[in-house]
């Protein structure tokens, strides 16, 4: 996941217009960004957004009441890149509209590359989010594996930062129509169906192969000695043939 960051100060009011935003996303080719903003009437303020055809589908504009930086905790630290674990704590991610749009758009913030496989030891980045009395609270852990006696290792959480205090101030959702509109996959991308192969339960994968039918009177089999005839002997179609007995 690539971050272009723009410095300059611009007079930008993504509520009120959001052309300049949409011209850097255009310009930029980025579909998320993160506007920070303080003024005396909402200070130390965070716009989260997303687009869809570089116009504007989501904004959240949290404000922040309390911040710890990352240096503040003198805890070590993981690797840079490392792709994070996300955790939502709070009814209201499930049941209140805003808070699931909002919830969507954490995740396409955080969620890092898609990947095809993650080792155990490589998960050690915690994002967890608590939705509790009109306040997001973002807290940050490393995740540590301890020996737990068997093969399955204890897991503790330590805090490294940062951590955040959010209030939410201002929304602007997209219409359920554009909503839809903009999670369709466009055929290119999705899978092509394989025909004859099914999955169960558990994953596995079932293939069904056709074949002609085969011509099983021109089959040569192994030759055992015991089935072999005599000269001079004829063998009805009735009598099976005799195994003789060989003592050892």
């Amino acid at each position: 996941m690539l971050c272009c960051i723009k410095s300059k100060k611009n007079i930008t009011r993504p509520f009120e217009d959001s052309t300049s935003l949409e011209f850097f996303s255009k310009k930029s080719d980025c579909s998320l960004f993160l506007f920070g903003s303080h003024n005396k009437k909402r200070p130390h303020n965070f716009i989260f957004g997303r687009m869809f055809d570089f116009h504007v589908l989501d904004m959240f504009e949290l404000g922040i009441e309390k911040f710890i930086s990352l240096s503040q905790i003198k805890t070590s630290k993981f690797p840079e890149g490392t792709k994070p674990m996300l955790i939502f704590a709070g009814e209201v991610f499930d049941t209140d509209n805003e808070y699931k749009r909002l919830k969507s758009l954490l995740i396409d913030f955080f969620r890092g590359p898609t990947v095809p496989a993650v080792r155990l030891a490589g998960l050690e980045h915690v994002l967890h989010f608590t939705a509790l009395e009109g306040k997001i609270y973002m807290r940050s852990y490393r995740c540590l594996l301890k020996k737990s006696g068997c093969r399955t290792p204890r897991i503790e959480l330590e805090e490294i930062g940062p951590s955040f205090d959010f209030v939410m101030r201002r929304t602007h959702l997209a219409s359920d129509d554009l909503y839809k509109l903009a999670h369709r996959q466009p055929k290119a991308l999705k899978p092509k169906k394989k025909k004859n192969i099914s999955h169960d339960v558990f994953g596995t994968s079932f293939g069904r192969v056709h074949m002609q039918k085969q011509d099983l009177s021109k089959l040569k089999t192994r030759k055992m000695k015991g089935l072999r005839k005599r000269k001079g002997e004829v063998v009805s179609e009735d009598q099976e043939p005799k195994v003789a007995k060989v003592e050892s």
